[in-house]
């Protein structure tokens, strides 16, 4: 039986669902809170949550992994800010809170911010 590949696909060709979610990231760690449709917010927060994890091992690999999508400003603020804030936690690092519909398309909105 054939299975479903997991993942949303938002619409999008793999290239710019890519980049979509670059950027969503981008703004995520650069503001700690973007607004969002709920589709793209659960996706970013996959994304994000597997980037924080790299990040918390604090080391020169990670750092290489995470200039792999954000550029050297980011890289630095995020590898200085990431492992004091989330040593003691495993996960969950992201938190989706649910707004209700938008007005002009009736697509359904969220907040997605990091946990203090």
């Amino acid at each position: 039986m054939r299975k479903r590949k997991k993942g949303r696909k938002l619409s999008l060709k793999t290239d710019q669902r890519k980049a979509l979610l670059r950027s969503l990231a981008e703004a995520l760690f650069d503001k700690d809170k973007i607004k969002t449709t709920e589709a793209k917010a659960k996706e970013v927060a996959i994304f994000a949550e597997k980037l924080v994890t790299e990040a918390k091992k604090n080391n020169l690999s990670s750092i290489r992994t995470l200039s792999k999508f954000f550029s050297d400003k980011l890289v630095r603020k995020i590898s200085k800010e990431i492992p004091v804030r989330y040593e003691k936690r495993n996960g969950g690092y992201t938190r989706i809170t649910k707004l209700g519909s938008r007005k002009s398309d009736g697509a359904d909105m969220a907040i997605i911010e990091f946990i203090k």
